[in-house]
């Protein structure tokens, strides 16, 4: 398990406090600028609808904010509280995806590796969680990679070490759940906007998760 501790957005206040009121997360947007996602490298195979528009507020949208501050570019930071995920870039800015994130108690935070991608991947429920739903252990074996997989398009699994969390950046296609706690404690993102990120993103990429941001470390 990722050890469990607090983080902070190092400095978010900092160098921010200019015209025009900050965001509740504390990192100033520059107006709602829209991130055109990236063309996937092959033909996907099973169908990806884009998902209602109007079922999205407009704050969970793909788009382009101010970077918060005191992170490497190309670090992937979740601000599990504000249901955010930045992807922090090289000129100040980061792109923003809304996210689902774990239901209350299930929810964590730390520090992580992306050691492996995966396109449509397997899902293999873990033991804790058969435990909870018994009726998941036909699934015990892995459930293979299609639209009603739970792990949508595509799976990003985090690492500590050389040690699999068992916690994943995957997809959806269920639209109303981002910006909610709804999932049992990975970090969801609309199909759409999970295979953006994983065109963005290469092995190694550093993940820090923060619960509570503005709490002391």
């Amino acid at each position: 398990m990722i050890t469990r501790r607090a983080f902070a957005f190092g400095g978010l206040a900092m160098g921010l406090a200019v015209s025009g009121c900050m965001s509740s997360t504390g990192v100033q947007p520059l107006g709602y600028q829209p991130v055109q996602a990236l063309t996937p490298s092959s033909p996907e195979p099973y169908n990806v609808a884009p998902p209602d528009i109007n079922a999205i507020p407009i704050e969970y949208r793909r788009q382009r904010v101010r970077a918060p501050a005191g992170y490497d570019v190309g670090t992937i930071v979740v601000d599990t509280n504000k249901r955010f995920l930045y992807l922090i870039q090289d000129d100040g800015s980061a792109i923003r995806y809304g996210i689902g994130v774990g239901r209350e108690g299930m929810s964590w935070s730390g520090t992580a590796t992306i050691k492996r991608k995966a396109k449509w991947p397997t899902w293999t429920p873990p033991q804790s969680m058969i435990e909870r739903e018994p009726e998941l252990v036909k699934y015990a074996g892995g459930m293979p990679g299609g639209p009603n997989n739970p792990l949508g398009a595509r799976a990003l699994y985090l690492y500590e070490g050389g040690r699999d969390t068992l916690y994943r950046i995957h997809g959806t296609r269920e639209a109303r759940s981002i910006g909610h706690a709804v999932s049992s404690g990975c970090i969801r993102l609309l199909n759409t906007d999970v295979i953006d990120l994983y065109q963005r993103v290469p092995i190694g990429t550093k993940v820090v998760v923060l619960q509570h941001v503005g709490a002391a470390a």
